[in-house]
């Protein structure tokens, strides 16, 4: 177990992670609902958008920032908070989204603030702020036409990043550049210069012709880089199995067999 902003965490397991995090009375964490493996009787969780400014102050969201949590600001972000509200120690889990290594950052131990790839942030203990650092719309195909989106993390509490494949952590100097696959970003400090560039068309099944974007990082600064981003994994698992990609299910496809039985679909 670890300090943790008077909130303790715990990660478990080898490739596919889960970090449990054991929140006091009244205390929170904010995650993306979709990620809540489990949490014990007695913690409430409400949706809320931005900062909750336009939503009703009484009741859940009313007591959270009544209590000066500062847990959520920016703009276009749900976010769901996670409250203990029963009178003793309870504990709410968090998993992995794919395989990978679930990265425990102390935000004040690196300078308060971490920019973060919107699909690696997986949860933050309260004493975070978190807000879109950077956004930008690319083809359909590449990014699920949500587009490309960097998060603002700010605050001395702990944040929860999830490196897929494998975790690369490296330390730029001044003036040191990197180029970097888009979607192998995890995180990096905001001291890291970034940029994006295209790079061309390229003729492959996993691009559609829409083209390769590279992000240029610039030193000073340390960068948390991942070897299989979700896209790539993504993209790779549409190319073998064609039916998925077109909506249809042909005999030969990977996923064929599978999807008629989910259907109920046994003739």
């Amino acid at each position: 177990m670890a300090d943790m902003h008077e909130i303790d965490y715990k990660i478990f397991g080898d490739d596919m992670q889960f970090v449990e995090v054991e929140l006091d009375p009244n205390e929170a964490t904010v995650a993306e609902a979709g990620g809540m493996m489990y949490m014990d009787d007695g913690i409430e969780m409400e949706t809320i958008f931005g900062d909750g400014s336009n939503q009703q102050q009484g009741g859940f969201l009313g007591a959270l920032m009544g209590a000066g949590k500062r847990l959520l600001t920016g703009e276009s972000l749900f976010m769901t908070i996670f409250l203990n509200r029963a009178g003793q120690k309870k504990r709410v889990a968090f998993g992995a989204p794919y395989p990978g290594k679930i990265v425990p950052i102390h935000l004040a131990e690196i300078g308060g603030e971490l920019i973060t790839q919107k699909d690696s942030f997986l949860a933050a203990a309260k004493g975070v702020a978190i807000g879109i650092a950077f956004q930008k719309k690319f083809g359909v195909g590449l990014f699920g036409g949500e587009g490309f989106i960097m998060q603002r993390l700010q605050g001395d509490g702990w944040a929860f990043v999830h490196a897929g494949g494998t975790l690369h952590e490296r330390t730029l100097a001044p003036g040191e550049v990197i180029r970097v696959d888009t979607g192998c970003i995890v995180a990096f400090q905001p001291s890291v210069q970034y940029d994006i560039q295209y790079v061309g068309k390229i003729k492959s099944a996993l691009f559609g012709g829409e083209g390769l974007f590279f992000a240029t990082l610039r030193g000073p600064g340390r960068i948390w880089l991942q070897s299989l981003p979700l896209s790539r994994l993504a993209g790779r698992i549409i190319a073998a199995a064609p039916g998925l990609g077109k909506g249809g299910r042909e005999e030969g496809s990977v996923l064929g067999g599978l999807g008629r039985l989910l259907d109920g679909d046994n003739s």
